[in-house]
């Protein structure tokens, strides 16, 4: 610990300085500035973001060529007609709306990790969409919005992209 008038060394028990004589009211800070919690977790938040998003992006790939695939050929194999004709463009549009999903997480994880100022808001959005998918997404989301959600962590995530800005 340093005397903050004369730079002189100091005891962290001492009450004075032992150059300039300078009283000291308390024990100084020492070590770093306190992180806020947006700063601690917002870079893992972005990675979670994109990996939950590869995730959902694999789903989807997965079901639209089921839907393209297997739901189209089923009825020569023998399944009834009725079924088929209305699953084969449920699933393909249940595939497109997880991709779109998927594309906005992809966005949410990017913007979150260059700190872009729509990013906070666009990811507490997926995050209460995510809650229901359920085991990884739920987690992302309850962790994203324990992040992101308080009223401090608009003003924390708003000073990280003036920051990152200048």
């Amino acid at each position: 610990m340093f005397c903050d008038r004369c730079g002189a060394t100091v005891e962290a028990d001492h009450r004075f300085c032992s150059r300039c004589g300078r009283e000291f009211a308390g024990p100084a800070p020492v070590g770093y500035p306190r992180r806020s919690r947006v700063q601690a977790h917002i870079r893992l938040l972005g990675i979670l973001w994109l990996a939950l998003s590869a995730l959902n992006a694999l789903g989807a790939v997965i079901l639209f060529v089921l839907a393209n695939t297997l739901f189209v050929h089923l009825p020569e194999m023998g399944a009834p007609r009725a079924s088929t004709e209305w699953l084969h463009p449920f699933l393909g549009f249940i595939a497109i709306v997880i991709a779109v999903k998927a594309a906005a997480g992809f966005a949410a994880g990017w913007g979150l990790l260059q700190r872009e100022p729509w990013a906070r808001i666009l990811t507490i959005i997926l995050a209460f969409l995510a809650l229901f998918n359920v085991p990884f997404g739920t987690a992302v989301g309850v962790y994203s919005l324990w992040v992101l959600l308080p009223a401090e962590s608009d003003a924390d995530f708003q000073e990280q992209v003036r920051n990152v800005a200048a």
